[in-house]
């Protein structure tokens, strides 16, 4: 009985020894296997030759988006995995956008340095012409002058002025004294026999007139 025991531990024992010994085995191939260069090459990622790259270039110059049929035709004339070319657009993209971002903002610089160079020039000019009008308005209050009386009101109505009042009656006197003392007097109001119109200026002077020479009108 002691024997069958012994002889089943044994065996037990073998058995371990073996199955680590063909775990050892198969671990070291597997580890020569991906140590030969050929399994290195074939996972690592196949790099673009200069021609490849400037298909690509051109192509992504007419279509910036890849669109499945062009990205099975470009693997198929470029010989790489679709996959590929699709990182490839994917980066070429991304850089694109890049540059361009880049592109918008040095216009958009240069545009506000000119922007605030203009600024500038325009408040220097607002300057020099607010000095102007303070010395034209020195100048015209030195000579008595003022803006608002040099605009003139606006007349609110223009009406006709009203007419000039009749002239009061008219006295003429001719008084004439002769040598002897003796003298006639003209009092009278002088009238025209058409419509009683008030002696004009003519027969007043001829009336002036006759009394320094001594007649008298009656």
């Amino acid at each position: 009985m002691c024997i069958y025991k012994h002889n089943k531990s044994h065996k037990k024992t073998q058995s371990r020894l073996s199955f680590q010994q063909d775990m050892d085995f198969f671990l070291n191939e597997d580890q020569k296997h991906l140590n030969t260069p050929n399994y290195t090459k074939h996972m690592s990622k196949k790099r673009l030759r200069k021609d490849q790259v400037r298909l690509l270039e051109r192509s992504f110059t007419t279509h910036k988006k890849l669109e499945p049929e062009l990205k099975l035709q470009l693997s198929n004339q470029l010989g790489v995995p679709p996959r590929q070319v699709a990182i490839w657009y994917q980066n070429k993209k991304a850089r694109w956008k890049t540059q361009s971002l880049e592109i918008d903002y040095n216009t958009l610089q240069v545009k506000l340095e000119h922007a605030l160079l203009e600024k500038t020039r325009l408040e220097r000019e607002v300057m020099e012409l607010q000095g102007e009008v303070r010395r034209a308005q020195e100048i015209m209050l030195q000579f008595g002058f003022n803006y608002q009386r040099m605009v003139p009101p606006k007349p609110h109505h223009a009406q006709a002025p009203p007419p000039p009042p009749p002239p009061p009656p008219h006295e003429v006197s001719c008084n004439n004294s002769s040598d002897e003392g003796g003298g006639s007097s003209l009092n009278n109001n002088y009238e025209d026999v058409n419509g009683g119109e008030v002696l004009q200026m003519e027969d007043l002077y001829d009336c002036l007139i006759g009394g320094g020479s001594g007649s008298t009108w009656a």
